[in-house]
């Protein structure tokens, strides 16, 4: 590690995409907060049951070993966003027992830019580690190491996170929070409230389910109740909780990156240096009447399958490729005119709802609902290829999974409905050289984490209830 600090030390790190590399063996979520050192909302917690942030500025994968990997493109972060704080929790024991916990940056070039070793984990079950801070124009980088003897609810509260009642598939008969078995000293008349009376006398941490129906005047009773007690936070917990899968609706797939605008005029190659390695999109806009070909280049400039393979005028639309290991990608473009060509990554992606999609042009759109139809209305005269790319489970942000055939390959204007599965999947429209328009039909809500024999008071739950209730994978 180049820039080794310790707790307390902070240091400037590039206004870039950065990957930042917690070890080993934890659970890692970041927190996107305010100047007040708030989140703003459940959306601003991006965690393994909600791995992308809406912005796509801030996205976690796992990685090899244990580590987990933030990618953290720090110009693409809301302005409304101050600090981006790393956070590590563990399910069972304490983070004393975690091994190696440790937070390292990588520039865009893959080289370390700044590192931290926590040395002094302690009883805590969660902790804020480190943290990506604005500073005089720039961002800095600060080793925190802060933790919270009463867990990740505890880390929760103080920034801001709603972890009070909410509608949830529950049960009709779970007991309402009773009066704790234990008195403590009275509390202010702002705070007064009253802890489960199923939470463990003897201080042991409670269930998820039990912390899901307590409010956050209830948690802090818990934590003040617990430290008089003087409990071990690390303990486990009496039964194991019932945990249900991550939400569906998220993915996790390719890499973040500020957009690369590349403009010229006819037959070039193009050619994209630092990019992080994995799935992008390619988005070529051609103005003329000439043929337009697109191929991708390897590393002895040999072409690939083609990309765009257009007579049409004008030629628009996007397409995938994918940025080889070393970070450098190579296009050989055959145009009649000026373009330009824009690598964006797939979060970027449309998204299909139900309102009517209009485009033009081959185009990639990205599905996160439940079962649904997509209806396609095709005006052109050529190919009308569609491929599907199933990211449901799939965890290597280097590389789609194949697509298998084409769902769609007709040529010439067409009406047809196609069913499609769960989300999340990529629906690359690879071929079209007319417009088009797209919606859904017939959506379904996720299968996935219901129980037919328990009532669902809330389709989707809260993104701070998903964090709490998260599983490791």
């Amino acid at each position: 590690m180049l820039r080794g600090l310790i707790k307390g030390d902070n240091a400037f790190v590039p206004t870039a995409a950065l990957r930042v590399a917690v070890g080993s063996g934890v659970d890692v979520a970041a927190l996107l907060v305010t100047e007040r050192g708030r989140v703003r909302g459940d959306a601003d917690i991006v965690f393994d049951g909600a791995p992308a942030h809406a912005s796509g500025a801030v996205r976690l994968a796992a990685g090899e070993d244990g580590t987990v990997w933030l990618d953290t493109d720090l110009t693409g972060v809301e302005e409304a966003v101050a600090r981006v704080l790393v956070v590590a929790s563990t399910e069972e024991g304490a983070l004393r027992d975690a091994r190696a916990l440790s937070v390292e940056v990588l520039g865009p070039d893959g080289r370390t830019v700044v590192a931290y070793e926590v040395t002094d984990a302690g009883p805590e079950t969660a902790m804020v580690v480190a943290e990506l801070y604005r500073r005089s124009g720039g961002w800095k980088f600060r080793a925190v190491g802060q933790g919270y003897v009463d867990g990740l609810t505890g880390l929760a509260v103080d920034h801001g996170v709603d972890v009070g009642e909410e509608p949830q598939e529950a049960p009709a008969d779970v007991p309402a929070p009773a009066a704790p078995a234990r008195a403590e000293a009275p509390a202010p008349a702002e705070a007064r409230t009253e802890a489960p009376a199923d939470v463990p006398a003897q201080g042991r941490r409670p269930t998820r389910d039990q912390l899901l129906d307590m409010t956050p005047d209830q948690i802090r009773a818990l934590a003040r109740a617990q430290r008089q007690a003087g409990a071990e936070p690390g303990s486990p917990p009496a039964s194991a909780p019932s945990v249900p899968p991550p939400d569906p609706s998220a993915w996790t797939c390719g890499p973040v990156f500020k957009p690369r605008t590349v403009t010229g005029r006819d037959n070039d190659v193009i050619t994209v240096e630092d990019l992080p390695p994995g799935p992008v999109m390619v988005e070529l806009a051609v103005k003329g009447e000439h043929y337009t070909g697109l191929w991708p280049l390897d590393d002895s400039n040999a072409k690939g399958r083609y990309l765009v393979n257009s007579t049409e005028k004008d030629f628009r639309g996007r397409v995938i490729a994918s940025v080889p290991a070393h970070g450098r990608l190579r296009l050989r473009l055959e145009a009649g005119g000026p373009w330009q060509v824009r690598i964006l990554p797939l979060a970027e992606a449309r998204r299909l709802t139900e309102s009517r999609l209009e485009a033009w042009g081959p185009e990639v759109l990205l599905h996160t609902r439940g079962t649904a139809d997509v209806a396609f209305h095709y005006k052109g005269g050529g190919n009308f290829i569609v491929h599907l790319h199933r990211l449901a489970g799939h965890t290597d942000p280097t590389a789609l999974p194949e697509p298998g055939r084409a769902v769609v390959n007709e040529i010439g204007a067409r009406k047809e409905t196609l069913p499609l599965p769960e989300g999340p999947l990529l629906v690359h429209v690879s071929a079209a050289d007319a417009p088009w328009t797209a919606r859904l039909k017939e959506v379904r809500p996720h299968s996935s984490g219901r129980n037919a024999d328990r009532p669902m008071k809330s389709a989707e739950p809260r993104g701070a209830l998903g964090w709490l209730r998260r599983a490791r994978h």
